[in-house]
């Protein structure tokens, strides 16, 4: 008989050594929160609940603190609460075939962190202060003056088919400039309209290139839609396997096809990852010696392996003050400090391992049939694997990218400008701009080398995800011959269906259940800190929470799952994907022209004879659109949805003047 349906019960029980009065409480909240008609529709009001089971002073319950904020926010997210004579126990949400419903649970998972974001004071004052007239030029402006008007909109595309005099986009990148029409930081009006999204607004580590795509046919250019071109993850499985450099992807290929150019480009990589490690200090501390370097031995690994965790320790108890004052470009500095020691000695005694392996094999001369050698060897093979991994952890961050904000905002919305949108954030104008500007040392790789070490920055390949697992209207059909952005005439462009991924993260937890577990995890001595320090390893909120949980007691793996499955879609933008993404083939081979920086008007052309034409005849659509209008009352799609508290509108003489300047 399956039990496939049935639901998996967690204990939540407090861990053994909690204090009686934490456990106690927890109960309390249990026994309240279990016999309540929850709405699933309402957020939990924890303060209430808190209160109601006598819940005080969660400071000085830490454990308890961690424990009764993580229960609420899952109950949040629909888990089911058992109060159990051994114990509360919950089961996860049941999942819903029904799209809709489940597009319901996502975005009150999303806006789980989102309202509270919103409710900040500083937020709402910078949702505020972008709101308000201010004079630039001799004229009151606004954000508003940034939104299209959409009964303007509306009336213009049932007098005149012609989209050249109607929408004119363009891409601009935001670099730290200001909007000459507006006075705006370009910076400001890309965070204004990325808070109108359904999550929540965060920074991302690493690369990061915001973009904003504007209408020249409005007096004040408008924003169409934003998107963001940052640093992607580190592993999807799906994405991997069909760039085709996934490790066993890559090894079943070779084992295959063996051949001299493989066989050349492992020893390069070899020679490549020696020659950027600073060394002298290791040399110095007796812990390496020269001739290590050409003939390396199980000892010298070693102890190589043992002074990486020496330093990595050191580090965490080390204050983090230290290390952010070094100046970005001190790369010797940075080298010397415990983190990127002990970084330091554990590639290099990766590497030396790998090079005492495969020596034998592709030493001195590297041939296809010593690589078809190694490749039987399980000890070459697995040095191989670890070769692949790091190769590509080298150039995941710098070859290929993930479009991280894509969409358009009311009312280009309606017209399906999002696939306008997702087409030019991945067109030559940004190819070109992403590589100017990170055309410079990578702060890990230069922080290893103790000197400035560059990597490529020409991008490949461009992924995403779709917000809900039922598919993505923006992403789906986007596809458009290569010729419109200047390459091959016979080649099409597209956000490929790469498949499905069911992943772990953070996103059903708020910040304040983060910072709990936070505390937990560090009073309960974690040996693992995590300081979210860029260089010590990718997800810091993912770490920390994972951390706060294993110190409960709790499954964190079963916790960790959002239960959202999610489409991952790809733009291959070069025909030498693979090689060139993995350093065996130097060079780009592109499918669109790169050199091309006037190319919006193909791309929007293109779009609105595809997609919006069809949009723009249609009755319901041009009526939804003349629902965003910037007279009052105010109503506007584009507009901040700030939670809880009304909009305080704009002072009537203030709405009167700025009117007067549209």
């Amino acid at each position: 008989m399956s039990h496939e349906n049935e639901p998996k019960f967690i204990n939540i029980s407090l861990p053994r050594g909690t204090r009686r009065v934490e456990r106690e409480g927890f109960l309390r909240l249990c026994k309240a929160l279990a016999a309540a008609a929850l709405e699933p529709a309402e957020a939990i009001d924890r303060t209430r609940w808190f209160e109601q089971a006598k819940i005080g002073d969660l400071y000085n319950q830490p454990t308890l603190a961690a424990a009764a904020h993580t229960l609420i926010d899952l109950l949040d997210q629909g888990w089911q609460l058992t109060d159990y004579k051994h114990g509360p126990l919950l089961a996860p949400p049941p999942s819903h075939a029904d799209p809709e419903i489940e597009k319901v649970r996502i975005r009150r998972q999303e806006h789980l962190r989102r309202d509270p974001q919103l409710r900040k004071p500083s937020v709402r004052r910078f949702v505020e202060g972008m709101e308000k007239p201010r004079e630039h030029g001799g004229r009151l402006v606004s954000i508003f003056s940034l939104m299209r008007d959409g009964r303007e909109l509306a009336d213009a595309l049932e007098r005149d088919p012609n989209p050249e005099t109607i929408i004119r986009p363009y891409i601009q990148i935001v670099d730290g400039g200001k909007c000459e029409l507006t006075g705006f930081a370009l910076h400001d009006i890309w965070r204004y309209f990325r808070h109108t999204w359904s999550n929540a607004y965060s920074t991302v580590p690493g690369r990061s290139m915001p973009i904003l795509i504007r209408d020249a046919a409005t007096p004040n250019h408008a924003v169409i839609g934003l998107a963001a071109i940052s640093s992607p993850v580190v592993q999807i499985a799906e994405r991997d396997q069909w760039i085709g450099w996934d490790t066993d992807t890559f090894l079943e290929s070779v084992r295959a096809n063996p051949t001299d150019e493989i066989a050349v480009w492992i020893t390069e990589r070899i020679d490549a990852q020696l020659s950027e490690i600073y060394f002298d200090d290791l040399l110095r501390d007796g812990v390496l010696q020269p001739t290590d370097l050409r003939h390396p031995t199980p000892d010298a690994i070693a102890l190589l392996r043992a002074d990486a965790e020496r330093h990595r320790q050191k580090h965490h108890r080390a204050p983090l003050q230290a290390v952010r004052q070094i100046e970005q470009d001190a790369w010797l500095e940075r080298a010397l400090t415990p983190l990127f020691r002990s970084k330091r000695a554990s590639v290099l005694a990766d590497t030396l391992e790998i090079a005492f392996v495969l020596g034998s094999y592709l030493r001195p001369t590297p041939t296809a049939e010593g690589l078809k050698e190694a490749l039987k060897d399980t000890k070459a093979r697995t040095q191989i694997r670890r070769l692949m991994r790091r190769a590509r952890g080298e150039r995941v961050g710098t070859v290929i990218a993930d479009l991280t904000v894509c969409g358009a905002v009311a009312p280009y919305s309606a017209l399906a400008a999002g696939k306008l949108v997702g087409a030019l954030a991945v067109s030559p104008k940004v190819v070109a701009a992403y590589r100017a500007k990170y055309a410079r040392p990578s702060e890990i790789a230069s922080s290893i080398a103790g000197r400035s070490i560059e990597r490529e920055s020409r991008l490949s390949f461009i992924s995403t995800t779709s917000l809900y697992g039922s598919g993505s209207s923006q992403y789906n059909r986007l596809r458009w011959p290569a010729d419109v952005m200047g390459g091959p005439q016979d080649e099409q462009i597209r956000f490929q269906q790469l498949g499905r991924s069911r992943s772990f993260g953070t996103s059903q937890f708020s910040d304040e259940t983060v910072e709990a577990l936070v505390r937990l995890s560090r009073l309960k001595g974690a040996t693992v800190r995590v300081n979210s320090l860029f260089g010590e390893g990718v997800s810091p909120r993912l770490r920390k929470v994972r951390l706060g949980l294993a110190a409960l007691g709790w499954p964190t793996n079963e916790l960790l799952k959002h239960g959202r499955e999610r489409i991952v879609y790809g733009v291959r933008l070069v025909e030498n994907l693979r090689d060139y993404s993995l350093g065996i083939d130097s060079d780009p081979t592109y499918l669109i022209d790169t050199d091309l920086t006037d190319g919006e008007a193909a791309v929007a052309g293109w779009w609105f004879e595809r997609w919006g034409r069809r949009r723009a005849e249609q009755g319901p659509v041009r009526e939804s659109m003349r629902a965003h209008r910037l007279v009052r009352p105010f109503r506007h799609g584009a507009r901040v949805p700030l939670p809880s508290e009304e909009k305080a509108d704009i002072e009537q003489s203030d709405v009167t003047r700025y009117v007067e300047n549209l």
